[in-house]
């Protein structure tokens, strides 16, 4: 796969999206931007619009504003990134229908990607909802959005394995710094643990963040797993190609070019 040549304007400062699956630890990369205190941070807007039909955010102006659709909340987005850099935790749960329509519509925010082993994170997501599908395991539409966004964009985005991420934060979390144009606050590696506001609609699915205080390797052991249940096997079947190709994008330097 070679670069893309398109030309965009980017949003200064910046418009900055984290695109996840679930039980990545994405959402203690949330807490850790929240810890620097010079972002604004936005935990799945696109996943609570589509369960709520509404979202409310904060506005330019200190106050709030509703978006009821995907193009105005990437409108609302935007003006909010026109006063401070805005961070947004994402989610692909679902599909979200505007974005892979129209992809150009991506152009001008940073992009990036984190990434788990398929394998414990299945029997994770599996743990908190029996019920899960192959489709909301979420790395077939991750691999499909990455290659979206970088036609959109002209930029290769970044990805971020979450092994090397609790392994290395603190080169991991400054690659991502100089990737997205922020500055790199080592201060913000570690944080108080808490429950948070900013997850409370789907607290149940960040327990693990609220009782970390930095990014911790935690190992878990599932009773059923992708070596003893053919349903969740069939999902990591179907899954690991696209892990796979997601993680040969992952940038090692923080002064590698995208």
């Amino acid at each position: 796969m070679g670069p893309r040549s398109r030309l965009v304007v980017r949003v200064n400062p910046p418009l900055i999206v984290m695109w996840a699956h679930s039980r990545s630890a994405s959402t203690a990369f949330l807490r850790m931007m929240i810890e620097r205190g010079d972002v604004t941070v936005l935990h799945e807007p696109f996943l609570a619009l589509t369960e709520e039909g509404a979202l409310e955010l904060p506005s330019p102006d200190g106050g709030q504003a509703t978006a009821r659709s995907e193009k105005e909340l990437l409108i609302r987005l935007v003006e909010l990134a026109r006063v401070r850099p805005v961070f947004v935790k994402e989610v692909l749960d679902y599909e979200y229908p505007h974005l892979f329509k129209h992809p150009e519509d991506l152009a001008g925010i940073v992009h990036t990607f984190i990434v788990r082993d398929p394998r414990p994170t299945i029997s994770s997501h599996y743990a908190i909802k029996p019920a899960v599908t192959c489709e909301e395991i979420g790395y077939e539409r991750l691999a499909r959005l990455f290659e979206l966004v970088w036609a959109a964009t002209g930029r290769e985005p970044l990805v971020i394995r979450t092994e090397r991420l609790v392994r290395e934060p603190a080169k991991v979390v400054e690659t991502f710094c100089a990737y997205a144009g922020l500055a790199f606050r080592p201060e913000a590696l570690t944080w108080a643990a808490e429950d948070r506001p900013e997850w409370r609609r789907t607290r149940r699915w960040h327990l693990d963040a609220s009782g970390s205080a930095g990014f911790e390797e935690r190992r878990k052991t599932y009773p059923a797993t992708v070596d003893n249940h053919p349903v969740l096997r069939a999902f990591y079947d179907h899954h690991l190609p696209f892990y796979q190709r997601l993680v040969q994008h992952e940038r090692e330097n923080p002064c590698q070019q995208p």
